[in-house]
């Protein structure tokens, strides 16, 4: 037993070193990457003293950054579960408070770039929650670090991220941030509207005046570089991103077509609230985002203008139908042809507030059934014998209300 014992712990000894060892070579691997890289950022004019600072104390890859490289939810998640993530009791209940402490700055930017100022507020809301996630630095990621992983490990991004970490330092070096305060995205993405350095460089606007280009710490400065990106890629002044619409039986045939708003409508396309279409001599493209069971949406310029912030459908949908709800207008009409059994954006509120009061939830109700929800599902569905999926659901929903005594 005792030589078996000896084996034992000798094993676990080779294995232990073995991987230690590895980690060493891997974080000398990524040194000498840093280290060699800096001729490259010397040609772009990047001092040593900036070099030197910006990877202070970074010795080795960040994880994190490739886990998320490998999992985007706006090309993953149902396009319905992704606005309900961004568009909900929540987001609209910060949005108004924001936009009460806000509406000078608001109004003045509304004013000199022509760009909707509820566009903005949703903007900010989609890409940091209005900010808030700066009050967990935790959850962010430190941008030379990122770009330098992504560079290093990432074959599919490297050359993106070269080109972002090399704008980044330039950023640096420049003063308007320290290394140790740039944070923002996995992807190099910085500050409160969510910048890559290179849209960065092009964008920027130090819109209160300290000399600063500050989008972490200034809301000024953050929103008008937002609004800055959407005209200079040709924001249309005093028109909607778009339109919800309910298509007439036939209508899935003409899907990704581009018309005028008044042949749509000669088509039997019509708005679902009973509204007619303005501006029916401007062109929109039919995009059925669902299949043909889902609702119809006829896209305006300024949709395909929100999407050279994140080039993703689902995205410039959200921070559409956002705007239109700051903004006092009501929400889509038609439903999402959701799954059977799936739940809707009340009711996944709903299913949190029941977990809350049955103490397995802390978060904000806002319908996002995150890491924190799904958690929270856990542990109630392992609680009262229920199979352990951690998906919402309604009959989920309903052992909840019951346990809860909610209604």
């Amino acid at each position: 037993m005792k030589l078996q014992h000896i084996w034992k712990t000798l094993f676990y000894i080779i294995v232990s070193f073995a991987i230690t060892m590895g980690s060493v070579s891997a974080d000398t691997k990524f040194r000498n990457w840093i280290n060699g890289f800096y001729a490259t950022a010397a040609k772009h004019g990047i001092s040593k003293a900036t070099y030197n600072k910006a990877f202070k104390g970074i010795k080795s890859p960040d994880p994190r950054v490739l886990e998320r490289a490998r999992y985007q939810p706006e090309f993953r998640t149902k396009i319905w579960d992704y606005i309900d993530a961004k568009v909900n009791p929540y987001s609209l209940g910060v949005g108004a408070e924001k936009k009460r402490q806000n509406a000078s700055v608001l109004k003045a930017l509304e004013d000199h770039f022509g760009v909707n100022q509820h566009v903005l507020l949703a903007l900010w809301s989609v890409e940091s929650n209005y900010g808030a996630i700066f009050q967990d630095r935790s959850k962010l990621f430190n941008a030379p670090h990122a770009l330098a992983t992504l560079a290093y490990a990432d074959r599919k991004r490297s050359k993106y991220a070269r080109a972002q970490l090399i704008s980044a330092l330039k950023i640096i070096q420049h003063g308007d941030v320290q290394p140790s305060d740039m944070y923002g995205s996995w992807a190099g993405a910085l500050g409160q509207t969510q910048f890559i350095p290179t849209s960065y460089d092009l964008y920027a606007i130090d819109a209160d005046g300290d000399g600063k280009k500050d989008i972490w710490r200034s809301v000024p400065d953050a929103l008008a570089t937002a609004a800055n990106l959407l005209v200079k890629n040709g924001w249309r002044r005093g028109e909607t991103w778009g339109y919800e619409a309910k298509a007439p039986r036939s209508g899935y045939k003409y899907n990704g077509q581009t018309k005028t708003l008044a042949q749509w409508a000669k088509l039997g396309f019509k708005r679902p609230n009973g509204k007619r279409f303005s501006g029916t001599g401007r062109r929109a493209e039919l995009k059925f985002l669902a299949g043909a069971n889902g609702p119809a949406f006829l896209m305006m310029r300024n949709f395909f203008v929100i999407k050279k912030y994140n080039n993703a459908n689902s995205y410039a949908l959200s921070v559409g139908l956002l705007a239109d709800r700051l903004a006092g207008y009501p929400g889509m009409v038609q439903r999402w042809p959701l799954p059977p059994g799936a739940l809707n954006v009340d009711e996944k509120v709903l299913l949190q507030k029941g977990l809350a009061k049955l103490g397995y939830y802390k978060g904000e109700f806002d319908g996002n059934i995150g890491s924190g929800s799904r958690a929270s599902i856990a542990k109630f569905q392992k609680k009262y014998g229920l199979t352990v999926d951690e998906k919402p659901s309604q009959n989920l929903l309903k052992a909840v209300k019951k346990a809860a005594r909610i209604r």
